[in-house]
């Protein structure tokens, strides 16, 4: 996997734009960048399910409080390093899954055609561009469709437990993440259907051997998306289909108008709008942590 932040390029930015454009509602509330997502939601995947020891060296020297050295991950899985990588893959494309509520979203041409009929469906469905997707309720469905694939079960003799299930859905959301972080160029429309049948053929077969890693997965990467679109100006509604709207009398106080915007979303804007510094800062450390943990996880 290569650092997203070098990849993005303006056609991200320009994808962004469009959005807003095409959307009076969004005007002005950019949301964060696709190849942002995938980075956050691999890199969630990879604190969850690894546990490293860094040592600080003379830094613990000259600052005599510190510890020698600091666990980074929680690793609350025990995976091989094939599983990890196949968990952070499906778990960058999930935290792009959201975003399939738009029928000019980048992900929309990842898997063409078939990508491009289910954002128009799920556009439809989820009553347009950030709502139900963005939602609980977009959240629970989401997971009851990995939870629903991920029983689908088979015995390999000499190999142990796959999941196909999971397999197929990850042809997709593997497509989703290629796409989002420019690894597919945009001539190269066949291509993305051989990265995504290669993922999900790995995903198969080197899937943890946990019978909840998908929905896992899948909640994970969900939630890392809603939660990154709620740092920025935009906000989520997070109780879609209902939607509580501030007083008149609220939407001029500066702090609760920022939060709490007129159209009822809520939003802690500590990243601003999509490309700002801010995320920049936030996620080229957060795209190093996934380059770091995937090559200590392979080669430890």
């Amino acid at each position: 996997m290569s650092a997203p932040t070098h990849t993005l390029g303006a056609a991200g930015f320009v994808h962004v734009m469009r959005v807003q454009n095409e959307d009076p509602k969004m005007q002005g509330r950019a949301l964060m960048m696709g190849a942002h997502h995938a980075a956050s939601g691999a890199a969630a995947w990879l604190a969850l399910t690894t546990s490293f020891e860094v040592g600080l060296g003379h830094l613990g020297q000259v600052v005599p409080a510190l510890p020698e050295t600091v666990t980074i991950g929680m690793g609350m899985m025990d995976l091989t390093p094939a599983s990890v990588i196949a968990g952070a893959l499906v778990t960058a494309g999930a935290a792009l899954v959201p975003d399939a509520d738009h029928r000019h979203a980048t992900i929309a041409h990842s898997l063409p055609p078939l990508s491009n009929i289910l954002c128009i469906q799920v556009g439809k469905f989820s009553g347009g561009h950030r709502h139900g997707t963005h939602s609980l309720l977009g959240l629970a469905v989401f997971v009851a469709i990995a939870a629903l694939a991920g029983m689908w079960t088979m015995e390999l003799p000499g190999h142990g437990i796959i999941y196909p299930g999971a397999g197929l859905l990850a042809v997709l959301l593997a497509s989703f993440a290629a796409k989002a972080l420019k690894f597919i160029p945009d001539t190269m429309r066949k291509f993305p259907w051989v990265v995504g049948i290669g993922v999900g053929i790995f995903a198969t077969l080197f899937a943890p051997q946990h019978a909840y890693w998908f929905p896992l997965a899948m909640g994970l990467g969900v939630i890392i998306h809603i939660l990154g679109d709620m740092l920025t100006t935009g906000g989520c509604n997070l109780i879609w289909p209902l939607r509580i709207k501030p007083p008149r009398f609220l939407r001029k106080v500066p702090l609760v108008k920022n939060i709490w915007r007129p159209n009822g979303n809520i939003a802690i804007p500590l990243l601003g709008n999509a490309g700002s510094v801010r995320e920049w800062l936030l996620l080229i450390p957060i795209s190093a942590y996934v380059l770091w943990s995937i090559a200590a996880t392979v080669f430890s």
